[in-house]
């Protein structure tokens, strides 16, 4: 039997989530992926508005990896509270679903969580803080505007009881400080990292994708995801969710043991849509997260040993 992870207040079957905007709503991929194998999954992120997202093509692969410039695509709150999440609440009773949302202004991510806060069908808000193909704000996410970062997470916290993941961006500088500001702002946790912008060009020099700019995903972002989840363990207690180029079990265990207590896998299940459910067996087999317990007990109480020894 996998070993369940307990964290933001929910029982999370495994460790194993599908990342947002890889799996839709869960009812695109429940044809191919068995949702109920999983610890959860995050949906597309959601918006006031219904979103057509950028000018195509929207994604294209790279020696390492992915980009993509999807536009957060979405049909909106309203029909996300009216369609998409009964269909969560009805088919899903142990996957876990965590609802990202996004907006343009500070004020759109406050509407989105009042609209859908008292809707069955999911157990968290993740914010989405770091899209970098929203093109908006003039290609500045929120979360590199500390203001901004404030501003988002304490709305949404006097507007919901539910936990709240804040997602970061990976060209953070000051990635742990950030970090801090939203657990005073009234985060819960933390999603590390979202997608790296960049952009690729053809033999002409123009773009690649429509919108010019897009999202590295895949494996050449996992060190700087591990490097960012390691980084902020050091400074914040709050749990963490590792995402960013793991497509398989020793990948996952990277993010787990620089200290995050969930993963989440996307741009692998393209390619492989089962794949995380292979993860999530293999870490059960593996004594995961029974054997991190006894590893960080032994360590702390080693600890304990030497400074009493000193």
């Amino acid at each position: 039997m996998p070993d369940p992870v307990q964290i933001l207040g929910t029982r999370f079957w495994n460790p194993v989530l599908l990342a947002a905007g890889t799996c839709g709503f869960g009812q695109e991929v429940s044809g191919v992926v068995d949702l109920e194998q999983l610890g959860g999954l995050v949906t597309k992120s959601v918006t006031l508005e219904p979103r057509k997202g950028n000018r195509a093509p929207r994604v294209t692969e790279f020696g390492a990896g992915m980009l993509n410039s999807i536009g957060l695509a979405n049909p909106g709150a309203h029909a996300v509270r009216h369609e998409k999440l009964p269909w969560l609440a009805r088919n899903l009773t142990r996957c876990q679903v965590l609802v990202s949302v996004a907006g343009h202004r500070t004020d759109e991510y406050h509407r989105v969580v009042e609209i859908l806060d008292d809707a069955d069908g999911f157990a968290a808000f993740e914010l989405n803080l770091s899209c970098p193909n929203d093109t908006a704000r003039g290609g500045l996410p929120f979360a590199l505007d500390p203001e901004a970062v404030t501003e988002v997470v304490a709305g949404c916290r006097t507007r919901t009881e539910r936990p709240l993941v804040v997602k970061l961006a990976p060209n953070d500088p000051v990635l742990p400080e950030t970090a801090r500001r939203a657990q005073e702002a009234g985060a819960d946790g933390f999603t590390l990292v979202n997608t790296l912008p960049g952009r690729i060009l053809n033999h002409r020099g123009t773009p690649v994708l429509g919108a010019g700019q897009g999202g590295v995903s895949g494996p050449a972002l996992r060190p700087v995801g591990v490097q960012a989840v390691a980084s902020v363990r050091a400074a914040v207690g709050l749990p963490i969710l590792g995402v960013g180029g793991i497509l398989n079990t020793d990948h996952a265990l990277e993010y787990l043991h620089a200290g995050a207590s969930l993963v989440q896998m996307g741009t692998v299940t393209f390619a492989s849509p089962r794949q995380p459910e292979k993860v999530a067996r293999e870490l059960s087999r593996s004594g995961w997260p029974r054997a991190a317990v006894r590893a960080r007990a032994a360590s702390a109480s080693l600890s304990s040993q030497r400074k009493a020894a000193g």
